[in-house]
């Protein structure tokens, strides 16, 4: 049986290789367990293989080789109803943003909400309350094309996270941000987390994980080159690097 069958294992990823023509290996060989309810640090310099590997996760790429689960199901053989249940469950905010510029910045975060049919008395109380939350509430009504970088990447996180998905994936989350902004997007992503939602970071940002207690993966040319754990004091720890922490399942 599968490990990912276990309630406690959110990502299962088996050797898994992503090559694009005509030979550029992006990942090579890698094979990592990722706890429900746990945060999970994907580090490494631009070009390692990081977004690709959010892209498999997210079911936009498919692996050359290899296992991908998600909650015990293999996510490219998944189809239909299961598939489109799956994809609710699945919050990504992307480096691009891939917001609609021409709708407004409550329309962008409530997207994710309708689709699942929330009543529309919750979905504006949420997106309120986001926009409170990233101090953005006189942004409601503006159209997003008009916000600038730093705006829409925390309206890009705020809809990944509206509907309160139990997997998060995040490519760069503060690379237009500044201090101040960095540490409110944080702190939402902390509020997801201990909601019990999993919660993988792709960053080059050494302040949002160095004084954290999280794993830390460091991808270099598309291999896994370090998997640590951090100690809360700024120090990362190879001991106890391969267990991650407990939760629930989608």
């Amino acid at each position: 049986m599968s490990k990912a069958t276990d309630s406690r294992t959110m990502i299962e990823m088996i050797k898994v290789t992503k090559r694009y023509p005509p030979n550029v290996m992006a990942l090579d060989d890698i094979s990592v367990s990722i706890a429900s309810g746990e945060m999970f640090f994907l580090i490494g310099r631009s070009g390692a293989g990081k977004t690709t590997l959010l892209k498999l996760l997210c079911n936009m790429e498919r692996p050359s080789n290899g296992l991908i689960e998600i909650a015990g199901m293999n996510i490219h053989q998944v189809t239909g109803n299961k598939l489109a249940k799956l994809r609710q469950k699945v919050g990504v905010a992307y480096q691009d943003f891939r917001l609609l510029t021409d709708r407004t910045v409550a329309e962008n975060i409530a997207i994710s909400m309708e689709v699942s049919y929330k009543k529309p008395e919750l979905i504006r109380n949420r997106v309120r309350s986001l926009l409170a939350q990233l101090q953005l509430e006189d942004k409601h009504d503006m159209l997003t094309g008009d916000l600038s970088r730093g705006e829409q990447q925390r309206i890009a996180l705020a809809r990944a996270v509206a509907n309160s998905p139990s997997l998060i994936l995040v490519d760069e989350p503060t690379g237009n941000l500044d201090a101040t902004s960095t540490a409110q997007v944080m702190e939402l992503l902390s509020r997801s987390h201990n909601a019990g939602a999993t919660i993988v970071i792709a960053t080059h940002d050494e302040s949002i994980y160095r004084h954290s207690s999280h794993r830390i993966m460091e991808i270099n040319n598309g291999r896994i080159s370090s998997l640590t754990k951090g100690d809360g004091q700024g120090w990362p720890n190879a001991a106890g690097a391969m267990d991650g922490g407990s939760g629930d399942a989608i």
